[in-house]
Parts: structure tokens; C-alpha cells; sequence
């Protein structure tokens, strides 16, 4: 079991404990560690005698965990390019979440979730789990059509509210509520879960590998697979769909309390409660469910059951 997964079951037991741990490994000045940097930290991790048994009382080794969390792929042990790290996710979406949140054009609105979807896909496909192979195919060519269809998809539902909107004039001013404010959070919450599903689908297929409490690969379970998509669909549909949604809520009784006199500063309020909401639900989504993935004896395979007489097994679940 890879250093990164032994740390979450050490330390993650509890949701807080994830949060807390999330919100360190987010820090974006993480990005400027340099390769080098990196690999004497994995090093020294993987050199320490410690079996984690235990909460970490060395703030050095401490450290040198948080940028292991938030730089390295626990399946492959290789470090994650910069811009599909964990700390890069915040700084690289943010700005596509408010420039789509302020479109009133379908096609400009079209334009942006394409790049929206486009960036969290690839980042799901990266910070997946790393089991799944194919003999009979291109593995990575499957994940790029499945990926493209998503994506496409996506846009084009997130799309779908402002088009409708601009195509029939809508008058009511509770119609208005509805299809410009109410309607696009779930709509991005179930796109951004489903480009999930689709991109991580050969989980589902081939299955991903198990390991027993002393990190021993006991087989490889499409059950497991299933669980881990579901779970990281279901974090990422909460984290988009709160991000959307929230700041709407917000807005709406600023604007009717009157705070702000001058209308122009809406904006930047507007632009300061999202920025604010997508930084406290990012380590929450992220928190829902631990990195090392738990799944029972009873849910398992048979064929991987007749092999051992362990009762709890563990996988990485990817972000």
C-alpha cells in the first residue's frame, strides 16, 4: 500500500480530520515545490520506520506527507503534473465558475462550461485510480472518446437554460428565478458528476485493485471500482452544484436588504461570496470520503473472497 493511503487510514478516520488534513494539502504554494523537493520528501516518508499506527508528533514528516497528498499518485508513485494537482484545482476553476455564472449568452455560456468540463475532466482522469488495463483496446483512447462525448454533453445541458431563456422571452419574473438563477446549479452538480462517471468508466469495466490492512493486493474488484466512481461523482456534484447554487441564494437577500447602494459593487461581491463558497466546500467534497476507500468482505467478489480470510479490504478512491 502506497505511503499516501497509509497516511489517510491513519489519519483520516473522521470527516474533520480529512477537512483539516485537505485544508493544508490545498495550500496553492504547494505548487511551487520543485520536483527534486518532492522526491526527497517521498523519500524520507518511505525511508521513515513509522507504521502510521499511530497521529503523526514529527511536523517535519507531517509535512513532508501534506506534499506528498497534494503532488504524488498514490497507484503510480509518479508526481502529478502541476496543473492537475489537488492545490491547483481552486485557482484553475474559479475563474471559469464565475465567468460562466455571469453569462446571458447560450453560445458564450456554451463556450465556457466546454472549458469548464474540459479542465475537470482531465483532472478526474489524472487523479483517478490507475488499475484499470486493456488488452483489446486503447485504454486511453476509450477514456479521450468517453471523455470528449462528456464534456460535449455537458456543455450543452449547462447550456440548455440560458438558450431557452433567450429563445422564448420570458416575462414572469418567477420563470426568470427558475431558468437563470435556480436551474443551472443542479444542472452543472449532475454534468460534473456524470463527466465523472464517463471518464472513470473503465473502473466499472475492469475493476480496480484491493488490498487487505497490511496493504497486500488480494485481487481486483469491479465492486470496489464502482464504489470509488460513486463516491467521487456524488463529492464532485455536491462541491459544483453548492458552489452555483449558494452564492445565488446569497446575492439574492444582499441585494434585497440593500446593503451595497451602488449597484457596481455587486459584482465584486458577487465575485467575493463565490471565491469564499468554492474554497470552504473544496476541502468538503474532498472530505466526504477517505482517499483510502473501504469496502466489506459481503460486497466483494467470491473469487477474491476464496483467496483470503480477511473481513475489510481498502482501495484508492481518487479525487
Amino acid at each position: 500500500m502506497d505511503a499516501n493511503l497509509r497516511f489517510w487510514r491513519a489519519e483520516g478516520q473522521s470527516f474533520l480530520q480529512r477537512f483539516l488534513l485537505w485544508a493544508d494539502a490545498l495550500d496553492p504554494l504547494l505548487l511551487l515545490k520543485s520536483s527534486n523537493e518532492i522526491k526527497r520528501n517521498r523519500l524520507l516518508i518511505q525511508t521513515n520506520e513509522k507504521t502510521l499506527s499511530e497521529p503523526i508528533q514529527n511536523n517535519q514528516t507531517k509535512q513532508a506527507f501534506l506534499l506528498s497528498l497534494s503532488s504524488v499518485h498514490p497507484d503510480t508513485d509518479k508526481i502529478i503534473p502541476v496543473l492537475f494537482r489537488p492545490p491547483a484545482f481552486m485557482p484553475i476553476t474559479l475563474p471559469l465558475v464565475i465567468v460562466s455564472s455571469v453569462q446571458r449568452h447560450a453560445k458564450h455560456s456554451l463556450f465556457w462550461q466546454f472549458v469548464f468540463h474540459t479542465y475537470t475532466t482531465a483532472f478526474t482522469l489524472v487523479n483517478g485510480n490507475a488499475t484499470p488495463k486493456a488488452e483489446e483496446y486503447s485504454l486511453q483512447q476509450k477514456q479521450l472518446f468517453l471523455g470528449l462525448g462528456a464534456i460535449s454533453y455537458s456543455a450543452c445541458v449547462g447550456a440548455l437554460p440560458l438558450a431557452f431563456a433567450n429563445r422564448y422571452v420570458l416575462k414572469s419574473s418567477l420563470m426568470q428565478l427558475v431558468v437563470r438563477k435556480l436551474l443551472p446549479a443542479p444542472l452543472l452538480g449532475l454534468t460534473s458528476a456524470f463527466t465523472v462517471a464517463m471518464v472513470r468508466s473503465p473502473e466499472f469495466d475492469n475493476g480496480i485493485e484491493v488490498m487487505d490492512r497490511n496493504g497486500k493486493v488480494v485481487g481486483v474488484s469491479k465492486k470496489a471500482g464502482e464504489k470509488a466512481v460513486m463516491e467521487t461523482a456524488l463529492s464532485r456534484a455536491v462541491l459544483f452544484g453548492t458552489t452555483f447554487f449558494l452564492p445565488e441564494v446569497l446575492m439574492y437577500f444582499v441585494q434585497r436588504a440593500r446593503f451595497f447602494k451602488n449597484p457596481r459593487t455587486l459584482g465584486p461581491v458577487r465575485m467575493l461570496v463565490i471565491m469564499s463558497v468554492l474554497a470552504g466546500m473544496l476541502p468538503v467534497s474532498f472530505s466526504m470520503f477517505s482517499q483510502c476507500g473501504e469496502i466489506k468482505r459481503a460486497d466483494l467478489e467470491p473469487e477474491i473472497l476464496s483467496s483470503t480470510e480477511e473481513t475489510e479490504f481498502f482501495y484508492n478512491r481518487g479525487i
